[in-house]
């Protein structure tokens, strides 16, 4: 977690209960995996006024071992108890991103992940603080797909209460379409040879119009069937 030269050994109990940082999760995902997938915390440190946002992603090191790599990203910002999602950058505040290479073990359900290193991924708000690398240890409630874990980050955190929840699955298949959506025709419909006296003697017929409207398609119908039948009687002069 965010470190600073001088700050005493603490615990967290204040703001931190397991409710609170459950409401804050996305819903849980049900992976085939006991334990891979990618989890996340979103916590609130009462004694530094800080939220963090932790994403580990875990993955075995081969099928079926117990031992795991994988990534720990860490989003925080300083911010009251109402400040769940990082307000703006304003003076004082500090908003930033952290990536730690992760490793651990899994076994009968306990689970340990965490690191011994970081590196500032980005700054988006602020300037770097410095930062202790997070060691998460717990056990795994696959009913709920989360773990109650603590965190000692050889600093600051002390036993420091995180809940995790699995979101996301690595084999998750892609969405299946529900909707059949049937591809446009290539051009619009051939129109027939010829002059269409049909067409054009019943175009004055139909659903009902009024007024002016209704008087001009009489007239447009007119013309149609009177030039339709000047052609038909000049092909049947050249026939003949």
């Amino acid at each position: 977690m965010a470190g600073v030269a001088g700050t005493a050994l603490v615990t967290r109990d204040v703001g931190a209960t397991v409710a609170e940082q459950r409401a804050r999760l996305p819903p849980p995902a049900e992976c085939e995996d006991e334990v891979e997938g990618i989890w996340r915390s979103h916590a609130f440190w009462a004694p530094r006024f800080e939220w963090y946002i932790t994403t580990l992603e875990v993955h075995r090191v081969a099928k079926g071992s117990p031992e795991l790599k994988g990534t720990i990203l860490a989003e925080y910002w300083n911010g009251g108890t109402k400040d769940q999602e990082a307000p703006p950058c304003t003076a004082g505040r500090y908003h930033l991103i952290v990536r730690m290479p992760g490793t651990g073990t899994i076994r009968s359900g306990d689970i340990s992940f965490g690191a011994s290193t970081w590196s500032l991924d980005k700054v988006l708000c602020g300037g770097s603080t410095g930062y202790n690398p997070d060691r998460f240890t717990g056990r795994i409630d696959p009913k709920i797909q989360e773990f109650q874990s603590v965190n000692n980050d050889g600093g600051a955190a002390v036993n420091l209460p995180t809940v995790f929840r699995r979101v996301h699955c690595f084999d998750e298949a892609a969405p299946v379409p529900t909707v059949a959506v049937r591809p446009p025709g290539f051009g619009p419909p051939k129109k027939r040879a010829g002059c269409e006296c049909g067409l054009a003697m019943g175009s004055s017929s139909g659903s009902a119009v009024g007024g002016v409207s209704a008087l001009l398609l009489a007239l447009g119908a007119r013309r149609a069937r009177r030039r339709c039948t000047i052609r038909r009687a000049a092909s049947r002069e050249s026939e003949a």
